[in-house]
């Protein structure tokens, strides 16, 4: 062999060799070991037993082993490790209470949570995940006030906390969350007044304080200038608010639905709200309305229900549509 075909063949060998250990260095890059104790800190604690197998001591995966279920890695941005950016641990009836450990996972852009049994209140430590963009923990029996902490969540887009025991008022804090588009807050034991700073939140389109025991007015909710510029879904229902509906809520132009049951709201229905566009969703019901009800709304050519049950309107007030319980599902939600 000619002393040139061998250096080619040393030359090419090497080559090789640069690129199998770059591919191992890529395949095998270790965890953040501030995550691995994280989660291995989550997986020995009470009622997070093997419920989803996690096997091994890394939650990225190593060597053979996958990564733990509900568990999403990505590469760092700023070393050779892998980080934790997403945690999915839902509907497996996980007891006890909010794993504060989680809050030292300071990658998350997802916690998913819901449909568990966790209990007390969400630790104020939440603010920590600066890069968090949903938040879904309904359906469980978690409790006390929100944390007025999450409002330090700026990249949040997703606040689901609906099916829950909270209490107190709505923090105002929530406000300073400029990427907010969905706000999930029914079925909770919430008091006081709705903070009318929510309508400064430029991207928000679906707000539910449904079945709470919320006070107050919409004149009150919607006192600051061009606010609620983005909203589409209004749920105020099943509250103790009283007042009328003022006139100035036809402002609000991308409304779609307005779900005002179950409250004790009072007046006449103004013509004005029959002019927002593409109002499609009109619920009135079981308040004490009264008058008669302008022939624009029957005109409209978006609305498919309004329903008015349980008031006192003048006779011969006929509903549009037939009235179901209005549910929206998880795609509703889809970013």
């Amino acid at each position: 062999m000619t002393t040139d075909r061998r250096w080619s063949r040393l030359f090419y060998a090497a080559i090789l060799l640069l690129v199998l250990l770059h591919s191992n260095v890529v395949v095998y890059c270790k965890t953040l070991k501030r995550d691995v104790k994280a989660l291995n800190e989550i997986k020995a604690s009470l009622g997070w037993r093997v419920v989803y197998a996690w096997v091994g001591e890394d939650p990225c995966g190593e060597g053979d082993l996958p990564p733990w279920t509900g568990v999403t890695c990505s590469r760092s941005t700023v070393g050779d490790y892998k980080v934790v950016t997403e945690l999915e641990v839902y509907a497996v009836s996980i007891v006890g209470p909010f794993p504060t450990a989680v809050t030292n996972l300071l990658d998350l852009t997802r916690l998913d949570l819901h449909n568990n049994k966790l209990t007390g209140p969400i630790p104020p430590q939440i603010e920590r995940l600066k890069r968090l963009k949903i938040l879904n923990l309904r359906w469980n029996k978690l409790q006390d006030a929100i944390p007025p902490e999450i409002g330090e969540l700026k990249q949040l887009t997703h606040l689901h906390l609906s099916f829950n025991n909270f209490k107190g008022e709505i923090p105002k804090e929530l406000a300073n969350l400029p990427e907010l588009r969905y706000l999930q807050l029914h079925e909770n034991r919430f008091t006081g007044r709705i903070p009318p700073e929510l309508g400064t939140l430029q991207n928000l389109r679906h707000m539910d304080v449904g079945n709470n025991h919320l006070v107050g007015t919409i004149r009150e909710l919607i006192k600051i200038e061009g606010c609620f510029p983005a909203l589409r879904n209004l749920y105020l229902n099943n509250n103790y608010l009283t007042g009328g509906i003022p006139s100035q809520l036809a402002n609000l132009t991308n409304l779609e639905i307005l779900y005002l049951s179950y409250n004790k709201m009072s007046g006449i229905v103004p013509s004005s709200l029959a002019h927002i566009p593409k109002l499609t969703y009109l619920y009135l019901d079981h308040n004490q309305f009264s008058g008669r009800i302008p022939d624009a709304f029957y005109k409209h050519p978006f609305l498919k229900e309004m329903y008015i049950e349980g008031n006192s309107f003048r006779q011969g007030v006929n509903p549009i549509g037939v009235h179901k319980v209005l549910e929206l599902s998880d795609m509703d939600f889809v970013v």
